[in-house]
């Protein structure tokens, strides 16, 4: 391969760092205090899988996988605020493109996932 392909190469591995960890416009994001503060009476959604779910998931909260979330897009009203979460916050930080690019304007997800919560679980 020549000095081309690998800078072609490094360009897109680059651009696709970049895409994983670059802010989505318009979605907020909270640590875990903020998060438990603002959510309160909103709905909160967890993006992971529903085996995860079960294992425990924050109190009120509702499981729309990320895989479903585009046909559940009648269940989650653009009028109120949205609040999401996952494990680690690479899926909720997904889930939060997706809604911005369906018109949702008031998202946010929980910077660092669960991993970051300090709270009670329901399961």
């Amino acid at each position: 391969m020549d000095k081309i392909g690998y800078v072609i190469i490094i360009a897109l591995a680059v651009w696709f760092v970049y895409k994983q960890f670059a802010p989505v416009k318009g979605l907020k994001n909270m640590n875990a205090r903020q998060f438990r503060q603002a959510a309160k009476g909103s709905k909160v959604i967890d993006v992971r899988e529903p085996h995860e779910y079960k294992q425990g998931h924050l109190p009120g909260a509702v499981n729309i996988p990320l895989g479903r979330l585009g046909r559940s897009f009648a269940d989650i009203p653009k009028e109120t605020p949205v609040f999401l979460y996952c494990r680690s916050g690479m899926r909720s930080k997904q889930a939060g493109k997706v809604l911005a690019k369906q018109g949702y304007t008031d998202v946010t997800h929980l910077t660092g996932g669960l991993t970051s919560w300090d709270g009670p679980l329901a399961m």
